[in-house]
């Protein structure tokens, strides 16, 4: 299984840099760009938050399940 955070997609649609939404949330550049690389292992539900706050969006916007395909429940 994996989560996909599509921070880049919201961004997109609300036509705002990396940098700016680093400044509005509190974040670091780098710690920005492991969670945009899905290499974060975890986020703060308070990061989360401002992620949703700074770009007017819910966390379903950003948050994205995949299973495995290999994986399959019996």
């Amino acid at each position: 299984m994996a989560i996909i955070i599509n921070i880049d997609v919201m961004l997109a649609k609300r036509k705002m840099s990396v940098t700016v939404l680093s400044e509005r949330v509190g974040i670091t550049m780098a710690n920005l760009s492991i969670l945009k690389n899905g290499k974060a292992k975890a986020i703060r539900v308070s990061t989360l938050d401002a992620i949703c706050k700074a770009l007017d969006c819910q966390p379903g916007d950003i948050l994205e399940y995949q299973a495995d395909e290999d994986n399959h429940s019996e």
